[in-house]
């Protein structure tokens, strides 16, 4: 049971004429929303901006196109079935013995999806009608974070302790895509159709995760200022996205096991405002002139 290869790369000769009729991923899809229905692209083309997407039951025979930078993931009764991240064209044949469950390819996915389908995968042998969803692979734009008061850590450079208030939005990164949708999609978001977007207010995961990053703010400044091999200085906060952002990726993946638990990174920090309480306001100028001399 599973999925047959037709071809790699994009849909294009002898297989744009036959194939006329054929699942792959929504128009216009927001590039926030990280979980979504397939739609049948020969009938419900534009229907992308749909909160519930379009018909994505699929049978035997059903023909299925996988762009770059996403993943397939099908399921029956919620259970994952089978996924694909290499990208081409792809045949539903669930009666069918040299079939596939799972293209990962030999890329980034490749053992670390294998891995995790051994653990979850579904027992027994699925009949032949399964839901079709896509899974985003890229960067996911625009999650915001703030603190209301001032959180505080110690900076070893300073001497002193360091207290701000602070705002920005981060990118993450779906790094193991079965763990992804096994612990964080809600069971609903696959019964209803429904897109998972990590940016909606609505979203009951969006909430835990803004908390999640806020109660980690203080310990990644911390690490960021304070590790001597990184040589970091509290005065390039806003400029270095990707270092910070490793701080705080190692933090909540200490605290809260985003990468081992729910397969998500965090990629890039951009701290929009930083607003240093007064103490530290009158020692920043101290560290300039310093950082000025070496």
């Amino acid at each position: 049971m599973g999925f047959i290869k037709a071809f790699t790369g994009a849909l294009g000769g002898v297989f744009a004429d036959q194939w006329l009729d054929f699942l792959t991923v929504p128009s216009g899809i927001a590039p926030t929303a990280a979980f979504f229905p397939a739609v049948n692209a020969g009938r419900n083309a534009g229907r992308g901006s749909n909160t519930r997407g379009s018909e994505n039951v699929i049978s035997n025979g059903s023909k299925i196109v996988v762009p770059n930078g996403y993943g397939l993931v099908t399921f029956q009764d919620g259970r994952v079935t089978g996924f694909v991240s290499e990208p081409g064209g792809f045949e539903f044949r669930g009666e069918d013995p040299s079939s596939q469950s799972v293209f990962a390819g030999d890329g980034v996915f490749g053992q670390v999806v294998r891995n995790t389908w051994e653990r979850i995968k579904f027992g027994g042998r699925p009949s032949g009608m399964q839901q079709a969803f896509f899974v985003n692979l890229k960067e996911l734009p625009d999650n915001r974070f703030g603190t209301q008061s001032e959180i505080y850590w110690d900076d070893s450079y300073l001497g002193a302790q360091v207290g701000a208030v602070t705002r920005g939005t981060y990118t993450l990164r779906i790094a193991d895509p079965l763990l992804f949708v096994s612990t964080l999609v809600p069971g609903a978001f696959i019964a209803n159709n429904q897109i998972f977007d990590f940016t909606d207010f609505d979203n009951p995961v969006s909430d835990q995760l803004f908390n999640e990053v806020v109660a980690s703010l203080g310990p990644a400044f911390s690490r960021y200022t304070n590790d001597p091999e990184r040589g970091n200085r509290i005065t390039r906060l806003q400029q270095d996205s990707v270092g910070f952002a490793k701080s705080l990726s190692e933090v909540v993946e200490e605290n809260y096991q985003w990468h081992s638990g729910r397969g998500i990174v965090i990629e890039r920090v951009a701290l929009v405002a930083i607003e240093y309480d007064e103490d530290t306001r009158a020692l920043l100028p101290d560290v300039k002139k310093a950082d000025a001399l070496r």
